[in-house]
């Protein structure tokens, strides 16, 4: 099967007319990550050296804005932050980065690489490619906000602002083990029908959206592979894998030691449907808060695992929060009408 073909065209022009939407909102941009010998322990000690390989990204707003990082989860793309970005990008730079293998940026070297370790690294490389001026805000969904947790922990005076999509310092064990399992498939996508079915599923959680959006997801989440004659994921197989092994490897995710030094304010977005992030949970979250942090937390309705924030009202409810408008301890955040429909 041709990538030329009707059917797989008409999917092309589709996506990238809803791509349009946000043509001259951002630039896309990549720094040299470089991967130190002390992130390469499993790496036979003959092949360790350091080296360089590109890190993608993109920037919304002007550039003298406060600064906003966003970080996607295991599987997602910098652009599944499209609509906060466009949302939030008259008050704020927003970047968003793929994080090594995903998306735009380049693959490591060896499966065993793909850590917790190299991405806080990556995340650090990141901040000091951009030079800001002060203590930014760090916006993470699932895996990225654990890497968002780690960093404000062990550098507190790098994090202003914390906002945690659907992620806290544990989660159950099953429900991880489940996620690994089914991100570790290699899956190819021989019609436009098959990709609005996996994914579409896969998305299931993140709230009630269009189908343009879920389209305009798609299409950025996956890439056409000639050997396959069909779409994959825009991802390197081998970083799932080595979720999958990490996942089996530990017991439990458990990152309270982390938690317990976050110094700043957090805001928690939490789908009310969420098989990651539980009451139990929020609620110790609470008890183990920091003297000097505070707390706020976002219900979201009719939505799972990491909403997506495409969500008018989320994405005003997360702005006016990063502005510093004070939010009471706990609310809830209705659904918005839908966005309007591309033409």
């Amino acid at each position: 099967m041709s990538r030329s073909t009707p059917v797989w065209a008409a999917f092309d022009a589709q996506a990238e007319r809803l791509d349009q939407r946000f043509a001259g909102s951002f630039t896309r941009h990549s720094f040299d990550y470089l991967q130190p010998v002390r992130l390469q322990k499993q790496v036979p000690a003959r092949l360790r050296r350091p080296y360089a390989t590109a890190v993608s990204y993109t920037a919304w707003g002007a550039a003298d804005a406060p600064l906003l990082v966003c970080l996607g989860g295991v599987a997602n793309t910098a652009m599944r932050f499209s609509f906060l970005a466009a949302d939030l990008s008259a008050d704020f730079r927003v970047v968003c980065m793929d994080w090594l293998g995903r998306g735009q940026s380049g693959w490591l070297a060896d499966e065993s690489e793909y850590t917790g370790a190299t991405y806080l690294e990556q995340l650090r490389q990141l901040l000091a490619h951009l030079q800001p001026r002060g203590p930014v805000h760090l916006l993470g969904s699932s895996m990225g906000g654990s890497i968002a947790m780690a960093l404000a922990a062990r550098s507190p005076s790098i994090v202003a602002r914390l906002v945690l999509n659907d992620v806290g310092p544990a989660m159950p064990a099953a429900r991880r083990r489940r996620r690994a399992d089914t991100l570790a498939r290699h899956y190819v996508f021989r019609s436009p029908e098959d990709i609005h079915r996996r994914v579409g599923a896969s998305q299931k959680n993140d709230g009630p959206v269009s189908d343009e959006i879920r389209h305009f997801l798609a299409w950025h989440q996956t890439r056409w592979s000639e050997e396959n004659a069909g779409r994959v994921y825009r991802h390197d197989p081998r970083a799932m894998t080595a979720y999958r092994s990490q996942v089996i490897a530990q017991a439990r995710h458990d990152q309270w030691k982390d938690w317990t030094g976050v110094r700043c304010p957090v805001l928690l977005v939490h789908g009310l449907q969420s098989d990651a992030l539980l009451a139990p949970t929020i609620a110790r979250m609470r008890r183990a808060l920091h003297p000097r942090a505070a707390l706020a937390v976002a219900h979201v309705p009719e939505t799972g695992h990491t909403p997506l924030l495409s969500d008018r009202n989320q994405t005003h409810c997360i702005g006016g929060w990063l502005r510093g408008q004070v939010l009471c301890e706990e609310l809830s955040v209705p659904l918005a009408y839908p966005r309007e429909a591309w033409r």
